[in-house]
């Protein structure tokens, strides 16, 4: 989704007459398009813009933006304001397709500008930056408030895109014959088109896409479980142009943890699904994440994660320490220890590379 909005702010920058530069020094604009899901991310971000005070003392009309995630958050944009003050422009994530309005102004009047949460906008072009595959967002913002995540409060509640829009998009790409696969996103793809009227199931997006003809493979991300339904999972099977690979975020192992998380779904649903897809799509490739240390998580629980992981025998799996977020009900529980939740992780990664070996799983 960051590699998306930043293909959007450079074909807004292209329209503007700006074109990359080979580094930093030698550019006039300069943009920290952010992530928040990690406290480690933002981190980053504030040590790459407090660098760049002497080069703002330097050359007075660089313009230094930072927008994106971090900034939907007003304690943040506040805390970037206050620490930065030659920062020039402060925007959140709805309010990208005004950038260029925004560059305008601090032209004139070198004024920071904070947005609030504004509409989706589907009328801005994008820059597509990488190779063979396309991106088309289908749909923003997250209702599952995950307990230990961070991306309902940036991204708002969840906004489809109309259908009509997408396939036109879609066609747009296919008709222009170099892009092989296109990639639907959206924070949770297959809670597509249930606020709109008349709604729409996520299956039969992904079936309509199919039907447009040309030379290209389909592919989606990010699905949750609790809403991944059979009709889904049929779609999957029976078309062509849909790669026969899903992600499908555990996150735990355990049903105890997975309620903390407020992921509502259970262990057993879990196996319940990837049963279903093993049984229609026997050579499907199967990734998923897994959170380890999840507040209260106990060793018994953690080595539940253990034993999934051991049954499903993932294709690959991406395993990530809990890093507290301030804001999500999460960072209020009772925290695992830090040298707990590294053994954990690395017991983890070890079980994953073991099955991988056995298995002779690419």
């Amino acid at each position: 989704m960051n590699v998306h909005d930043s293909e959007r702010l450079a074909a807004i920058c292209e329209k503007m007459g700006y074109t990359l530069a080979d580094k930093r020094e030698d550019a006039d604009l300069i943009i920290f398009n952010t992530c928040a899901i990690r406290e480690g991310a933002e981190d980053r971000v504030f040590g790459n813009v407090g660098a760049l005070k002497r080069m703002k003392k330097q050359k007075k009309d660089l313009i230094i933006a930072v927008v994106g995630c971090m900034t939907q958050k007003q304690s943040t944009a506040n805390y970037i304001m206050n620490t930065f003050p030659f920062v020039d422009i402060v925007l959140g994530t709805f309010n990208l397709p005004d950038f260029e309005y925004y560059v305008n102004a601090v032209k004139k009047g070198r004024q920071l500008a904070v947005l609030p949460e504004g509409e989706l906008n589907e009328t801005v072009p994008y820059k597509r930056t990488s190779g063979d595959n396309a991106w088309v967002t289908i749909m923003q913002g997250c209702n599952n408030f995950c307990t230990y995540c961070i991306v309902p409060y940036v991204r708002g509640r969840e906004k489809s895109r109309s259908e009509e829009n997408i396939l036109k998009e879609v066609r747009e790409i296919v008709a222009e014959g170099k892009y092989k696969k296109i990639t639907l996103l959206g924070q949770n793809v297959n809670s597509y088109g249930k606020d709109l009227n008349p709604q729409v199931s996520f299956a039969k997006l992904l079936k309509d896409v199919c039907a447009i003809e040309g030379d290209f493979k389909v592919w989606f991300m990010s699905s949750h479980p609790k809403d991944f339904t059979d009709d889904v999972i049929d779609v999957i099977a029976t078309e062509d142009k849909v790669l026969k690979d899903i992600h499908l975020p555990a996150q735990s192992g355990s049903s105890r943890v997975l309620k903390a998380m407020n992921r509502n779904y259970t262990r057993e649903k879990y196996l319940g699904i990837i049963k279903k897809i093993r049984e229609k799509i026997p050579n499907c490739r199967i990734t998923s994440d897994f959170i380890v240390g999840f507040p209260t998580e106990t060793e018994e629980e953690f080595q539940e994660t253990m034993s999934l992981v051991n049954e499903v025998k993932f294709n690959s799996i991406f395993a990530f320490i809990y890093s507290p977020r301030e804001g999500t009900v999460a960072s209020r529980m009772e925290q695992v220890p830090q040298e707990i939740k590294q053994r954990r992780v690395n017991e983890l990664l070890a079980l994953e590379k073991k099955i991988q070996k056995q298995e002779g799983i690419k």
